[in-house]
């Protein structure tokens, strides 16, 4: 009969509950999927499972090697509203990735959510993904679970403003007017946009023109609109 782990003192339970935090999460190189789906998704694209826990009384179908954990500790450590089957901690090193053309520059986007978000449409749309210093982190709980798996799927980069495109909300041609070579675009946060510094490192700078009242787009949105734009030009999408 497995053994199940019922103290709250157990070491593996204390690296999940520290890996709630960002600082933790860099200490330690590793972070927590919660749920079956975004174990699974982190596994079937190759990173690197460190130790899984189950839920004692409601065992995952997930072909792993895993703890069991008592129902009422693994729902402590968790940050979800209903508790998973399964934590999945995973050492941070991405496995090797080769960048695609198509590409999303962001520049200090800290919503988790919108970096969950783009990192979705970065899947859908056969693009990478580069943070700045500043982003959210991507292996966040929030991110994670926005990205719906997508995020260990999608390479990463370091952020690289060169010779890319500025997307900013006003006072620049409209995206449908850019040079089809270009393909890598630089999104700011929503509050602060590109600082100078940025924009001068792009070699061009487009908008999405909008038909309403509003100011301007959620960046998660723009992002996907800039991904969906440029795969539709190139006759894929």
């Amino acid at each position: 009969m497995a053994v199940v782990i019922t103290s709250r003192d157990n070491p593996k339970l204390k690296v999940v509950r520290k890996l709630a935090s960002r600082r933790q999460r860099d200490k330690l190189g590793l972070f927590a999927a919660e749920g079956e789906d975004l174990v699974a998704a982190a596994l079937d694209s190759g990173w690197e499972l460190d130790f899984a826990l189950v839920d004692a009384a409601r065992q995952p179908d997930l072909r792993l090697r895993a703890e069991q954990v008592a129902s009422h500790l693994l729902a402590e450590v968790s940050t979800l509203g209903h508790p998973p089957r399964v934590i999945g901690v995973f050492r941070a090193e991405q496995p090797e990735r080769e960048l695609p053309a198509l590409g999303l520059e962001l520049w200090r986007v800290g919503d988790p959510g919108n970096i969950g978000t783009l990192a979705r449409a970065c899947d859908a749309f056969g693009a990478y993904l580069a943070l700045s210093p500043g982003c959210a982190d991507p292996f966040g709980p929030k991110a994670l679970r926005a990205s719906t798996g997508s995020v260990f799927r999608v390479p990463l980069a370091p952020f690289a403003p060169e010779g890319a495109v500025a997307l900013v909300a006003h006072d620049a041609p409209p995206l449908s007017e850019l040079d089809p070579s270009l393909s890598r675009f630089v999104l700011g946060s929503e509050r602060e946009g590109l600082p100078e510094d940025v924009l001068a490192a792009c070699v061009a700078s487009a908008t999405i023109l909008l038909a309403g009242a509003a100011e301007s787009l959620n960046v998660a949105m723009a992002g996907t609109i800039a991904l969906y734009d440029w795969r539709r030009s190139h006759g894929a999408g």
